[in-house]
Protein backbone atom coordinates (compact mmCIF):
# COMPACT_ATOMS: atom_id res chain seq x y z
CA UNK A 1 0.00 0.00 0.00
CA UNK A 2 1.37 3.46 -0.90
CA UNK A 3 1.92 6.24 1.64
CA UNK A 4 -0.93 8.22 0.10
CA UNK A 5 -3.31 5.27 0.39
CA UNK A 6 -2.33 4.82 4.02
CA UNK A 7 -2.97 8.51 4.70
CA UNK A 8 -6.39 8.32 3.08
CA UNK A 9 -7.22 5.21 5.08
CA UNK A 10 -6.09 6.92 8.31
CA UNK A 11 -8.16 10.03 7.60
CA UNK A 12 -11.20 7.96 6.69
CA UNK A 13 -10.89 6.03 9.95
CA UNK A 14 -10.82 9.28 11.87
CA UNK A 15 -13.97 10.55 10.17
CA UNK A 16 -15.76 7.27 10.83
CA UNK A 17 -15.14 7.68 14.56
CA UNK A 18 -17.22 10.87 14.84
CA UNK A 19 -20.21 10.36 17.14
CA UNK A 20 -23.02 12.37 18.71
CA UNK A 21 -22.04 13.31 22.28
CA UNK A 22 -19.21 15.23 23.92
CA UNK A 23 -17.51 13.79 26.98
CA UNK A 24 -15.22 15.11 29.65
CA UNK A 25 -14.20 11.90 31.41
CA UNK A 26 -14.67 8.57 29.65
CA UNK A 27 -13.70 4.94 29.85
CA UNK A 28 -13.87 2.36 27.07
CA UNK A 29 -15.81 -0.79 27.77
CA UNK A 30 -16.28 -2.42 24.37
CA UNK A 31 -14.01 -3.85 21.68
CA UNK A 32 -14.70 -0.81 19.50
CA UNK A 33 -13.46 2.69 20.24
CA UNK A 34 -15.28 4.10 23.23
CA UNK A 35 -18.12 6.58 23.29
CA UNK A 36 -19.71 8.17 26.34
CA UNK A 37 -23.05 9.77 26.95
CA UNK A 38 -23.75 13.49 26.76
CA UNK A 39 -24.25 13.59 30.53
CA UNK A 40 -20.55 13.02 31.24
CA UNK A 41 -18.73 16.17 32.37
CA UNK A 42 -15.41 17.18 33.85
CA UNK A 43 -16.47 17.01 37.48
CA UNK A 44 -13.49 14.90 38.51
CA UNK A 45 -10.94 17.69 38.87
CA UNK A 46 -8.89 17.34 42.05
CA UNK A 47 -6.60 20.36 42.07
CA UNK A 48 -7.28 23.00 44.68
CA UNK A 49 -6.07 25.54 42.12
CA UNK A 50 -8.46 24.28 39.43
CA UNK A 51 -12.09 24.45 40.59
CA UNK A 52 -14.57 21.88 39.39
CA UNK A 53 -15.93 22.78 35.95
CA UNK A 54 -18.45 21.17 33.65
CA UNK A 55 -17.12 21.26 30.11
CA UNK A 56 -20.48 22.41 28.77
CA UNK A 57 -20.53 25.37 31.15
CA UNK A 58 -16.87 26.23 30.65
CA UNK A 59 -16.92 26.25 26.87
CA UNK A 60 -20.58 26.57 25.85
CA UNK A 61 -20.46 23.15 24.24
CA UNK A 62 -23.88 21.94 23.06
CA UNK A 63 -25.17 18.56 24.17
CA UNK A 64 -25.14 17.23 20.60
CA UNK A 65 -21.40 17.90 20.12
CA UNK A 66 -19.30 15.07 18.64
CA UNK A 67 -18.17 12.41 21.07
CA UNK A 68 -14.55 11.96 21.98
CA UNK A 69 -13.17 8.57 20.96
CA UNK A 70 -10.29 6.67 22.56
CA UNK A 71 -8.81 3.17 22.21
CA UNK A 72 -10.48 0.33 24.16
CA UNK A 73 -9.85 0.53 27.88
CA UNK A 74 -8.69 4.14 27.79
CA UNK A 75 -10.08 6.97 29.91
CA UNK A 76 -9.64 10.73 29.73
CA UNK A 77 -9.86 13.35 32.49
CA UNK A 78 -9.34 17.07 32.50
CA UNK A 79 -6.91 17.78 35.33
CA UNK A 80 -6.76 21.56 35.30
CA UNK A 81 -8.13 24.59 33.49
CA UNK A 82 -5.23 26.73 32.18
CA UNK A 83 -4.92 29.86 30.08
CA UNK A 84 -3.45 29.17 26.60
CA UNK A 85 -1.03 26.42 27.70
CA UNK A 86 1.67 25.29 25.28
CA UNK A 87 4.55 22.80 25.70
CA UNK A 88 4.80 20.60 28.78
CA UNK A 89 7.81 19.05 30.53
CA UNK A 90 7.71 16.26 33.11
CA UNK A 91 10.57 16.42 35.62
CA UNK A 92 12.31 13.65 37.54
CA UNK A 93 10.41 14.81 40.64
CA UNK A 94 6.96 14.32 39.08
CA UNK A 95 6.41 17.99 38.43
CA UNK A 96 4.82 19.13 35.20
CA UNK A 97 5.97 22.48 33.81
CA UNK A 98 3.80 24.12 31.15
CA UNK A 99 4.54 27.24 29.13
CA UNK A 100 1.75 29.47 27.82
CA UNK A 101 0.84 32.27 25.46
CA UNK A 102 -0.55 34.06 28.50
CA UNK A 103 2.96 34.83 29.78
CA UNK A 104 2.60 32.31 32.59
CA UNK A 105 4.76 29.31 33.41
CA UNK A 106 2.55 26.78 35.17
CA UNK A 107 3.73 24.12 37.62
CA UNK A 108 1.79 21.06 38.64
CA UNK A 109 2.65 18.30 41.09
CA UNK A 110 1.68 14.76 40.12
CA UNK A 111 0.78 12.11 42.68
CA UNK A 112 2.29 8.62 42.67
CA UNK A 113 -0.74 7.32 40.79
CA UNK A 114 -0.36 9.94 38.06
CA UNK A 115 -3.22 12.18 39.18
CA UNK A 116 -2.72 15.89 39.76
CA UNK A 117 -2.23 17.00 43.36
CA UNK A 118 -2.02 20.72 42.66
CA UNK A 119 -1.48 23.30 39.91
CA UNK A 120 -0.17 26.83 40.23
CA UNK A 121 1.39 29.70 38.33
CA UNK A 122 5.09 29.35 39.04
CA UNK A 123 6.10 32.68 37.48
CA UNK A 124 4.92 35.22 34.91
CA UNK A 125 7.44 36.16 32.23
CA UNK A 126 7.42 38.54 29.29
CA UNK A 127 8.14 37.48 25.75
CA UNK A 128 5.94 34.37 25.44
CA UNK A 129 7.44 31.55 27.58
CA UNK A 130 6.64 28.71 25.16
CA UNK A 131 8.59 25.87 26.80
CA UNK A 132 10.75 24.97 29.79
CA UNK A 133 13.07 22.17 30.95
CA UNK A 134 14.90 21.42 34.19
CA UNK A 135 18.57 20.45 34.00
CA UNK A 136 21.05 20.09 36.86
CA UNK A 137 19.01 22.10 39.40
CA UNK A 138 18.43 24.90 36.91
CA UNK A 139 15.23 25.86 35.12
CA UNK A 140 15.57 26.94 31.47
CA UNK A 141 12.74 28.80 29.74
CA UNK A 142 12.61 29.60 26.03
CA UNK A 143 10.79 32.78 25.07
CA UNK A 144 10.51 34.01 21.51
CA UNK A 145 13.74 36.00 21.64
CA UNK A 146 15.75 34.72 24.62
CA UNK A 147 16.77 31.68 26.64
CA UNK A 148 16.35 32.37 30.37
CA UNK A 149 17.63 30.44 33.39
CA UNK A 150 17.04 30.39 37.15
CA UNK A 151 18.29 28.21 39.98
CA UNK A 152 15.65 25.65 40.75
CA UNK A 153 14.57 22.84 43.03
CA UNK A 154 11.12 21.23 43.42
CA UNK A 155 8.57 23.42 45.20
CA UNK A 156 10.66 26.59 45.05
CA UNK A 157 8.97 29.96 44.52
CA UNK A 158 10.30 32.13 41.68
CA UNK A 159 9.96 35.74 40.60
CA UNK A 160 10.88 37.25 37.21
CA UNK A 161 13.97 38.80 38.82
CA UNK A 162 15.31 35.30 39.59
CA UNK A 163 15.89 34.68 35.88
CA UNK A 164 18.99 35.59 33.93
CA UNK A 165 19.34 35.86 30.18
CA UNK A 166 21.58 33.07 28.90
CA UNK A 167 21.59 33.98 25.23
CA UNK A 168 19.47 35.74 22.63
CA UNK A 169 17.30 33.74 20.23
CA UNK A 170 16.54 35.00 16.70
CA UNK A 171 13.16 36.65 17.17
CA UNK A 172 10.85 38.84 15.15
CA UNK A 173 7.38 38.25 13.76
CA UNK A 174 5.95 35.14 12.18
CA UNK A 175 6.36 31.78 13.82
CA UNK A 176 7.23 32.69 17.39
CA UNK A 177 7.22 29.36 19.26
CA UNK A 178 10.56 28.17 20.67
CA UNK A 179 10.63 24.55 21.84
CA UNK A 180 13.34 23.36 24.23
CA UNK A 181 14.47 19.73 24.48
CA UNK A 182 17.04 18.16 26.78
CA UNK A 183 19.20 15.74 24.81
CA UNK A 184 20.70 12.41 25.92
CA UNK A 185 24.05 14.26 26.01
CA UNK A 186 22.51 16.66 28.56
CA UNK A 187 22.66 19.38 25.92
CA UNK A 188 19.96 21.96 25.27
CA UNK A 189 18.29 21.85 21.85
CA UNK A 190 15.90 24.49 20.52
CA UNK A 191 13.45 24.45 17.60
CA UNK A 192 12.37 27.60 15.76
CA UNK A 193 10.68 28.28 12.42
CA UNK A 194 11.22 30.75 9.62
CA UNK A 195 8.97 33.78 9.70
CA UNK A 196 6.66 32.95 6.78
CA UNK A 197 6.09 30.55 3.91
CA UNK A 198 9.01 31.64 1.75
CA UNK A 199 11.27 33.70 4.01
CA UNK A 200 14.88 33.60 2.85
CA UNK A 201 16.14 32.39 6.23
CA UNK A 202 18.62 29.61 6.81
CA UNK A 203 19.63 28.30 10.21
CA UNK A 204 23.10 27.17 9.12
CA UNK A 205 23.76 30.34 7.14
CA UNK A 206 26.62 32.78 7.60
CA UNK A 207 26.90 36.55 7.25
CA UNK A 208 26.48 38.70 5.26
CA UNK A 209 23.65 36.83 3.48
CA UNK A 210 22.27 35.47 6.74
CA UNK A 211 22.85 37.76 9.73
CA UNK A 212 22.00 36.36 13.14
CA UNK A 213 18.31 37.32 13.05
CA UNK A 214 17.87 35.50 9.73
CA UNK A 215 19.25 32.19 11.00
CA UNK A 216 15.96 30.45 11.54
CA UNK A 217 14.14 27.32 10.45
CA UNK A 218 15.32 24.18 12.22
CA UNK A 219 16.98 23.01 15.43
CA UNK A 220 19.92 24.59 17.26
CA UNK A 221 22.14 23.19 20.01
CA UNK A 222 23.53 25.41 22.75
CA UNK A 223 27.32 25.26 22.69
CA UNK A 224 28.38 25.92 26.30
CA UNK A 225 32.10 25.19 26.21
CA UNK A 226 33.03 28.84 25.67
CA UNK A 227 32.05 32.09 27.29
CA UNK A 228 29.64 33.42 26.26
CA UNK A 229 27.69 30.37 25.02
CA UNK A 230 26.74 30.19 21.35
CA UNK A 231 24.03 28.58 19.26
CA UNK A 232 25.23 25.95 16.79
CA UNK A 233 23.07 24.84 13.89
CA UNK A 234 21.96 21.23 14.34
CA UNK A 235 19.33 20.63 11.63
CA UNK A 236 18.16 23.20 9.06
CA UNK A 237 15.54 23.66 6.34
CA UNK A 238 12.42 23.23 8.49
CA UNK A 239 9.63 25.76 8.02
CA UNK A 240 8.06 25.52 11.46
CA UNK A 241 9.22 22.70 13.74
CA UNK A 242 7.33 22.66 17.05
CA UNK A 243 7.48 19.19 18.59
CA UNK A 244 10.83 17.67 19.63
CA UNK A 245 11.46 14.27 21.21
CA UNK A 246 14.38 11.86 21.47
CA UNK A 247 13.83 8.27 20.33
CA UNK A 248 16.06 5.36 21.31
CA UNK A 249 16.47 2.85 18.46
CA UNK A 250 17.13 -0.87 18.65
CA UNK A 251 20.60 -0.22 17.22
CA UNK A 252 21.52 1.75 20.33
CA UNK A 253 21.38 5.05 18.44
CA UNK A 254 19.27 7.93 19.73
CA UNK A 255 17.75 10.34 17.26
CA UNK A 256 15.86 13.61 17.57
CA UNK A 257 12.38 13.58 16.02
CA UNK A 258 10.70 16.83 15.01
CA UNK A 259 7.25 17.70 13.69
CA UNK A 260 7.21 20.26 10.89
CA UNK A 261 4.34 22.41 9.66
CA UNK A 262 4.31 22.88 5.89
CA UNK A 263 3.54 26.16 4.09
CA UNK A 264 0.07 27.56 3.40
CA UNK A 265 0.43 28.74 -0.20
CA UNK A 266 0.15 25.32 -1.93
CA UNK A 267 -3.54 24.88 -1.08
CA UNK A 268 -5.40 22.33 1.00
CA UNK A 269 -3.81 19.01 -0.01
CA UNK A 270 -0.12 19.88 -0.42
CA UNK A 271 2.48 19.84 0.89
CA UNK A 272 1.83 17.41 3.70
CA UNK A 273 3.03 17.96 7.24
CA UNK A 274 6.12 15.96 8.14
CA UNK A 275 7.85 14.14 10.95
CA UNK A 276 11.61 14.11 10.39
CA UNK A 277 14.79 12.87 12.01
CA UNK A 278 16.65 16.07 12.86
CA UNK A 279 20.23 14.84 12.78
CA UNK A 280 23.41 16.84 13.17
CA UNK A 281 23.98 18.63 9.88
CA UNK A 282 20.76 17.39 8.24
CA UNK A 283 18.96 19.62 5.72
CA UNK A 284 15.21 19.37 5.17
CA UNK A 285 14.74 21.56 2.12
CA UNK A 286 12.42 24.39 3.12
CA UNK A 287 11.61 26.95 1.90
CA UNK A 288 13.38 26.07 -1.35
CA UNK A 289 11.85 22.60 -1.75
CA UNK A 290 8.60 20.92 -0.71
CA UNK A 291 7.90 17.20 -0.25
CA UNK A 292 5.19 16.37 -2.80
CA UNK A 293 4.06 12.82 -3.63
CA UNK A 294 7.20 11.19 -2.35
CA UNK A 295 9.83 13.52 -3.79
CA UNK A 296 11.26 16.98 -3.30
CA UNK A 297 9.93 19.62 -5.69
CA UNK A 298 11.25 23.17 -6.09
CA UNK A 299 9.08 25.95 -4.65
CA UNK A 300 8.97 28.94 -6.99
CA UNK A 301 7.82 31.33 -4.26
CA UNK A 302 11.44 31.97 -3.30
CA UNK A 303 13.94 33.32 -5.81
CA UNK A 304 17.20 32.78 -3.92
CA UNK A 305 19.29 29.68 -4.57
CA UNK A 306 19.04 26.81 -2.11
CA UNK A 307 22.12 26.58 0.12
CA UNK A 308 22.14 22.80 -0.34
CA UNK A 309 21.57 20.52 -3.33
CA UNK A 310 18.33 18.61 -3.80
CA UNK A 311 20.04 15.24 -3.31
CA UNK A 312 21.26 16.39 0.11
CA UNK A 313 17.73 16.81 1.49
CA UNK A 314 16.78 14.20 4.08
CA UNK A 315 13.51 12.34 3.36
CA UNK A 316 10.82 12.44 6.07
CA UNK A 317 9.92 9.56 8.39
CA UNK A 318 6.16 10.12 8.12
CA UNK A 319 3.57 12.34 6.46
CA UNK A 320 0.40 13.79 7.97
CA UNK A 321 -2.36 15.32 5.80
CA UNK A 322 -1.66 18.91 4.82
CA UNK A 323 -3.05 21.73 6.97
CA UNK A 324 -3.13 19.54 10.08
CA UNK A 325 -0.65 21.63 12.13
CA UNK A 326 1.22 18.94 14.10
CA UNK A 327 2.65 20.23 17.36
CA UNK A 328 4.04 18.14 20.24
CA UNK A 329 5.31 14.59 19.84
CA UNK A 330 5.94 11.80 22.38
CA UNK A 331 7.64 8.42 22.00
CA UNK A 332 5.45 5.50 23.09
CA UNK A 333 7.23 3.64 25.95
CA UNK A 334 8.22 -0.02 25.37
CA UNK A 335 5.52 -2.41 26.55
CA UNK A 336 2.83 0.27 26.52
CA UNK A 337 -0.64 -0.82 25.28
CA UNK A 338 -0.14 1.48 22.26
CA UNK A 339 3.37 0.28 21.43
CA UNK A 340 2.34 -2.51 19.05
CA UNK A 341 0.54 -0.07 16.76
CA UNK A 342 2.65 3.08 16.88
CA UNK A 343 6.10 4.48 17.65
CA UNK A 344 5.03 8.03 18.55
CA UNK A 345 1.93 10.06 19.36
CA UNK A 346 1.55 13.50 17.78
CA UNK A 347 -0.67 16.35 18.98
CA UNK A 348 -2.48 17.61 15.87
CA UNK A 349 -3.69 21.15 16.45
CA UNK A 350 -5.72 21.62 13.26
CA UNK A 351 -4.99 24.68 11.12
CA UNK A 352 -7.26 27.42 9.77
CA UNK A 353 -7.10 26.26 6.12
CA UNK A 354 -10.42 25.22 4.56
CA UNK A 355 -11.18 22.98 1.60
CA UNK A 356 -10.77 23.11 -1.31
CA UNK A 357 -8.56 26.19 -1.68
CA UNK A 358 -6.80 26.11 1.69
CA UNK A 359 -7.82 29.69 2.39
CA UNK A 360 -9.22 30.77 5.76
CA UNK A 361 -12.56 32.08 4.53
CA UNK A 362 -14.15 28.78 3.44
CA UNK A 363 -16.39 26.39 5.37
CA UNK A 364 -14.94 25.92 8.88
CA UNK A 365 -16.29 22.38 8.98
CA UNK A 366 -13.86 21.42 6.21
CA UNK A 367 -10.78 22.23 8.30
CA UNK A 368 -8.57 19.33 9.37
CA UNK A 369 -9.84 18.30 12.77
CA UNK A 370 -7.70 18.47 15.91
CA UNK A 371 -6.75 15.01 17.20
CA UNK A 372 -4.05 12.80 18.58
CA UNK A 373 -2.44 10.60 15.95
CA UNK A 374 -0.24 7.59 16.47
CA UNK A 375 2.47 7.15 13.84
CA UNK A 376 4.33 4.05 12.86
CA UNK A 377 7.45 5.64 11.41
CA UNK A 378 9.00 4.58 8.13
CA UNK A 379 11.99 2.23 8.15
CA UNK A 380 14.16 1.04 5.25
CA UNK A 381 11.76 -1.89 4.87
CA UNK A 382 8.35 -0.42 5.74
CA UNK A 383 6.30 2.68 5.02
CA UNK A 384 4.80 4.97 7.65
CA UNK A 385 1.14 4.76 8.59
CA UNK A 386 -1.25 6.67 10.83
CA UNK A 387 -3.40 5.38 13.69
CA UNK A 388 -6.05 7.55 15.42
CA UNK A 389 -5.69 7.81 19.21
CA UNK A 390 -8.08 10.62 20.22
CA UNK A 391 -10.73 12.02 17.87
CA UNK A 392 -14.08 13.80 17.98
CA UNK A 393 -12.70 17.20 18.98
CA UNK A 394 -14.36 19.18 16.18
CA UNK A 395 -18.04 19.52 15.30
CA UNK A 396 -18.64 17.93 11.90
CA UNK A 397 -21.33 20.47 10.95
CA UNK A 398 -20.05 23.80 12.28
CA UNK A 399 -16.33 23.14 12.51
CA UNK A 400 -16.26 24.39 16.11
CA UNK A 401 -13.38 22.89 18.05
CA UNK A 402 -13.85 21.82 21.67
CA UNK A 403 -10.23 20.84 22.34
CA UNK A 404 -7.07 21.56 20.30
CA UNK A 405 -4.13 19.37 21.41
CA UNK A 406 -0.87 21.25 21.67
CA UNK A 407 1.62 18.96 23.39
CA UNK A 408 1.81 15.38 24.66
CA UNK A 409 4.05 13.49 27.10
CA UNK A 410 3.95 10.03 28.69
CA UNK A 411 4.17 9.79 32.47
CA UNK A 412 5.94 7.16 34.54
CA UNK A 413 2.73 5.15 34.96
CA UNK A 414 2.04 5.11 31.20
CA UNK A 415 -0.52 7.91 31.30
CA UNK A 416 -0.51 10.30 28.36
CA UNK A 417 -0.71 13.96 29.36
CA UNK A 418 -1.80 16.59 26.85
CA UNK A 419 -2.38 20.31 26.75
CA UNK A 420 -5.10 22.15 24.85
CA UNK A 421 -4.51 25.86 24.27
CA UNK A 422 -7.95 26.85 22.98
CA UNK A 423 -11.53 25.71 23.48
CA UNK A 424 -11.61 23.78 26.75
CA UNK A 425 -8.00 24.73 27.40
CA UNK A 426 -6.01 23.04 30.12
CA UNK A 427 -4.15 19.89 31.08
CA UNK A 428 -5.65 16.46 30.33
CA UNK A 429 -4.70 12.92 31.23
CA UNK A 430 -5.43 9.76 29.24
CA UNK A 431 -5.05 6.45 31.07
CA UNK A 432 -4.79 3.01 29.46
CA UNK A 433 -5.67 -0.45 30.69
CA UNK A 434 -3.09 -3.17 30.13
Amino acid sequence: MSKRQQEIRGCASIRQLMGTALIGCLCASSPAWSEASSNDTLDGETSAHAPTLALQAASSVPEDAPSLRLPPGAGMTRLASLQAPRMLHLTAHDEVLIGSRAGKLYRGQLADDGSLKRMEVLVELKGYPHSAVVRDARLYVATTDALLVADYHPGISLAPSDFQRVIAIPGGGGHNSRTLSLGPDNGLYLALGIQGNCSDQYLAGTSPRYPQQQRRGGVMRLEESGEPPEWRAWASGLRNPVGLVWQALATGETRLLATNNGPDHWGYEHPRELVVAAREGSFHGMPWYQWIDGRWQADDCITSDSPRERDEIAPPLAEIPARSAPMGIAVVPPGHPLAADMDVVVAVHGSWGTAPSGKAWGDPASRREPRLLGLKLATPDTEAHLVPVLTGLQDAASGERWIRPLDVAFGKDGSLYLTSDTGASGLYRITFSQ
